[in-house]
């Protein structure tokens, strides 16, 4: 018998079995080091009763139809000539150190290696796994798994998140039964509709209390996820690249990096673990990227209306409200007056720009900004010189629907990426350019692990030729964002929407996954392009300020006040930027559900920000505590209403911030809560507190 046992953080996952592929028997709390690891094995075997099996079948890694499991396998292969194999796999090797397994096991009949490996982060509390599998001759390959973790019984439900453009993480709620829920993602890409992660809270479990269970799988490509509830009570979780997304026989296949996490405080115990391992893990720190600047994007500004003198115009206000980053969306290149043309033709258009981007971009520099760019690599316009050049270069049918009036380009084809390579190349060599906007608008034809790989690579490429200029992920809003775009980038666009309205939920959901510094948040023009809503200036500057501030709006269109206001709490984002960089988010469990409320908390829990958020008219007549988290018990914080200034007729009697601050122990501010004063919907309370 082999046991196996890793520790990370708060948590422990067992690893255990004899020749064949293992199981995962526990995975939880923290075990105490003394423990008989044969002993737990033994204590998690299973009773049966009649009418089933003599025997229970494994629940392995990888659970395999040759030992009569009867739920969903781990893998689904064919030989070429379409014949179902059916793999027993034996164990050949096993490598294991303190913080890290790798498992290795063959089919010598089937000429087949299979290997799972597990590593744990300790200083982020996430075990990363993955697996393997090579063939001796080529195979098919319909589902490949990553290893496969058991779900807790003492669970009701599952989260996991959904949404369109514009209402991205979007809260779900799955109930367990018998049987299995499938989210199969087709669209070739990460998807507004179909993020790729899963949680499993434990009964009485929320935000702050309890223990839950998490996995993510880093993968751009769109992603299938199986849980699975067997007849027998057990219960299991697969992720895997999406069905047939490897439509050609191969000989080797490798599941993306599947991130797993458990915490015994809550949802907001998960939230920190994958914030953590994300900004400092994942993410590569381009030169100049930290601290985070503040971001001005001009594309709801002008759209396709490039005039050099309006930008230079804009440019010159944004640079005055505080903005360090200047960021020419599309309609720069080849005849792009609108969305139906040139896409793919990365040239500067001489209509627009007959001296190139030169003159903008030294002005942009004098101004104190860097200089950023769009692009949208993998995709091309029918009315384009590149598709009326190569029109074999499509992935797909030529007849396909188009998506934005365009098709995509097929990136795992060396000639694609060689001309995107040299068209990018040329662009970022001649200019000073610091930052892309890397857009992605619509769905794939088809699902295809090749086409992920091959942005990976030319991405890559970038930015290794490119060092230090940093890539957003952007995909109509918030079709692509996972850990495995993140790999190669350093900004996420969370949604395509810049009303505040719908951002504060947005945001709030997100930070399951997301931390501060990665999630781009815009302050939109008055009236929201995307929703038709008019909101004020500080809502707007206030929800973009929760994370990676910047602008999007034309600045000629603010009021004397408004430029005052927003100035302002530029300011005060760049005054606070270089702690809240490293600062965990906790959602608030907050009673009143027209409140969206959270705590942004530093490393040593010296000072925190509150973004209390009312979203709607309450039920109650009187505000509620708002109970915080995340803080020193023993703590003496000074806490004062930032905003005290923008109270409304709503307040109509006293509140303890009129004279100030208060001081007052974390345990108080926990326990009880703080009482805020009265406010009108669509507006926002922001905290701070200091030792």
């Amino acid at each position: 018998m082999n046991l196996w046992r890793l520790d990370c953080g708060v948590q422990t996952l067992l690893v255990g079995g004899d020749k064949n592929l293992p199981e995962v028997f526990y995975w939880g709390k923290r075990l105490p080091e003394t423990e008989d690891l044969r002993e737990i094995w033994d204590a998690t075997r299973l009773d049966y009763s009649g009418g089933v099996l003599d025997g229970v079948p494994p629940l392995s890694i990888c659970p395999e139809v040759s030992k009569t499991f009867t739920g969903y396998p781990g893998m689904r292969i064919r030989g070429t000539t379409g014949r179902r194999l059916k793999p027993n796999f034996r164990l050949a090797d096993a490598k294991y150190t303190e913080t890290s397994l790798i498992l290795k096991f063959e089919d010598l009949k089937l000429g087949l290696a299979y290997s799972a490996s597990f590593v744990a982060h300790k200083a982020t509390n996430v075990f990363e796994l993955s697996a393997s599998l090579s063939a001796d001759t080529e195979i098919l390959v319909d589902w490949f798994a990553a290893p496969v973790l058991p779900a807790t019984q003492a669970a009701q439900k599952m989260i996991d998140f959904s949404g369109h453009w514009c209402r991205e993480f979007e809260k779900q709620e799955t109930d367990w039964s018998i049987g299995a829920r499938l989210r199969n993602n087709q669209t070739g890409r990460t998807g507004h509709e179909h993020f790729p992660g899963l949680i499993v809270p434990e009964v009485n479990c929320d935000d702050t209390h309890g223990s839950a269970y998490a996995w993510h799988y880093g993968w751009s490509g769109g992603h299938s996820m199986i849980a699975e509830e067997l007849p027998d009570g057990r219960r299991h979780i697969q992720f895997g690249h999406a069905f047939d997304s490897y439509p050609n026989p191969i000989r080797h296949i490798e599941t993306a990096p599947l991130f797993v996490s458990y915490s015994d405080q809550g949802l907001n115990g998960l939230s920190v673990n994958f914030q953590r391992h994300l900004r400092d893990k994942v993410i590569t720190w381009t030169k100049g990227s930290l601290p985070r600047p503040i971001h001005y994007n001009c594309w709801e500004a002008i759209y396709f209306e490039h005039e050099p003198n309006n930008l230079s115009e804009i440019m010159e206000l944004a640079a005055d409200i505080g903005a360090e980053r200047f960021v020419l969306d599309d309609g720069w290149f080849g005849t792009r007056d609108d969305d139906t043309q040139s896409l793919g033709d990365w040239e500067i258009d001489p209509r627009k720009y007959p001296e190139g981007l030169g003159p903008l971009i030294a002005k942009v520099n004098q101004s104190g900004m860097s200089f950023g760019i769009w692009f949208e690599p993998e995709m091309v316009n029918l009315n384009s010189k590149l598709y009326v050049k190569h029109p074999s270069w499509v992935l797909g049918p030529i007849d396909q629907v188009l998506g934005r009036n365009q098709l995509v380009l097929d990136t795992a084809n060396h000639d694609v990426q060689e001309y995107l390579f040299k068209k990018i190349s040329a662009i970022l060599a001649d200019h000073n350019v610091t930052y892309i906007k890397w857009d992605h608008n619509r769905v794939l034809p088809h699902v295809d692990a090749a086409q992920t790989y091959g942005t990976y690579e030319l991405m890559s490429r970038l930015r290794n030729k490119f060092p230090n200029v940093e890539i957003e992920s952007c995909a109509s809003g918030g079709g692509r964002i996972d850990f495995g775009i993140l790999k190669y980038s350093q900004r996420v666009w969370l949604s395509d929407t810049n009303d505040a309205h719908e951002r504060l939920r947005i945001q709030h959901q997100a930070s399951n996954f997301l931390p501060m510094a990665v999630t781009g948040s815009h302050v939109g023009p008055r009236e929201c392009h995307t929703s038709g809503r008019i909101h004020n200036i500080e809502f707007r500057a206030w929800v973009a300020a929760q994370r990676l501030m910047g602008f999007e709006m034309d600045p000629r269109e603010l009021t004397p006040e408004e430029f005052s206001s927003l100035k302002n709490i530029t300011q005060w984002w760049k005054d606070n930027r270089i702690w809240r960089h490293d600062a965990d988010i906790h959602r608030l469990n907050v009673a009143d559900n027209s409140i969206t409320a959270e705590i942004q908390v530093s490393l040593n829990q010296d000072k925190f920000v509150v973004f209390v958020g009312i979203a709607e008219t309450s039920k109650w007549s009187c505000p509620i505590p708002i109970q915080l988290t995340g803080l020193k018990p023993d703590y003496i914080y000074d806490v004062t209403l930032l905003n005290h200034h923008e109270k409304t007729t709503a307040s109509r009697g006293g509140s303890v911030f009129d004279k100030g601050k208060i001081s007052v122990s974390g345990q108080y501010l926990m326990s009880n809560g703080i009482i805020l004063p009265s406010q009108f919907p669509d507006r926002m309370w922001v905290l701070e507190g200091t030792l």
